[in-house]
């Protein structure tokens, strides 16, 4: 049993936006019961969205959409733009995955919420994206205590149509797979702080690239100075891959590397040798 009396199924922090909202956390329980009941393999399921979180998507969307023009890398606003992803509605995990399939092989399969991040990875190395289906409190649309529908598709969706991102997600999943107690934390670390959270440089400016940063329009501004608050060091993978991370708050501390090719080749270079291994 949780607060008020309500046998949930999702379980909120007492700090959650939704957390006294009966009618929110009914609506998580609906929509964790799709993927609950979901085969990997099948096809994914529609989440019954109501108006008001089609408008929570609607109000996310315009205010992200000229953040995304001045400061992400041109790559994922083309990526972005070829998904043809709705302003006013959330879009279904399978209008996305025909595009996502012909273009690198990726899928995107409906989870609950949370999972464990050798689950996750272990994923992302058989070629699937373990994605949320559910969307953030009315009361905060610009505010999200954990990964939602937001976060996924804004974040994710576009980057996986880059082949680049794709053979690095490939990769760090086929290593999480057989990684020790001990290497994975630092294989979860430098995907945190690379795929979710990096940034790049593109013609002399510091661009988002991580799915952290785009889909968040706080962390974004953050990022490129528009805020004060994030420290940007220059992309050292030994160093971010032994940096722990609280994933609950704005990250004091991002990396940018030199381009989007840098980044990907550097990444998957110490991989590849082996940094990561005990």
């Amino acid at each position: 049993m949780h607060a008020g009396g309500l046998d949930n199924l999702v379980q909120l922090d007492r700090d959650h936006p939704g957390f006294r909202d009966a009618t929110y956390r009914r609506r998580r329980d609906d929509i964790a019961l799709i993927a609950l009941g979901y085969r990997s393999g099948e096809p994914v399921p529609e989440a019954p969205y109501t108006p008001d979180e089609h408008g929570v998507w609607a109000t996310v969307q315009q205010l992200l959409a000229p953040l995304h023009e001045a400061h992400a890398h041109s790559a994922l606003i083309e990526l972005g733009l070829a998904l043809s992803m709705p302003a006013t509605r959330i879009p279904q995990l399978s209008e996305l995955n025909p595009a996502l399939t012909e273009a690198t092989g990726f899928r995107m399969e409906p989870v609950a919420g949370l999972v464990e991040a050798r689950t996750f990875l272990e994923h992302l190395g058989r070629g699937i994206f373990l994605s949320t289906q559910y969307i953030r409190h009315h009361s905060r649309p610009l505010y999200t205590p954990e990964p939602d529908v937001v976060h996924e598709l804004v974040g994710h969706a576009a980057s996986l149509l880059h082949p680049g991102v794709a053979e690095l997600s490939l990769l760090f999943g086929r290593l999480a797979a057989r990684a020790s107690a001990t290497e994975l934390p630092r294989l979860v670390s430098l995907y945190w702080y690379t795929v979710e959270f990096g940034l790049v440089r593109e013609q002399g400016r510091i661009k988002g690239f991580g799915a952290g940063v785009l889909s968040s329009i706080g962390e974004l501004r953050r990022a490129v100075g528009l805020d004060p608050g994030a420290s940007i060091r220059e992309l050292d993978v030994e160093a971010a891959s032994a940096l722990p991370y609280d994933p609950t708050d704005y990250q004091p501390r991002l990396y940018v590397a030199s381009s989007l090719s840098g980044l990907l080749e550097g990444v998957s270079a110490w991989l590849d040798e082996g940094g990561w291994t005990d």
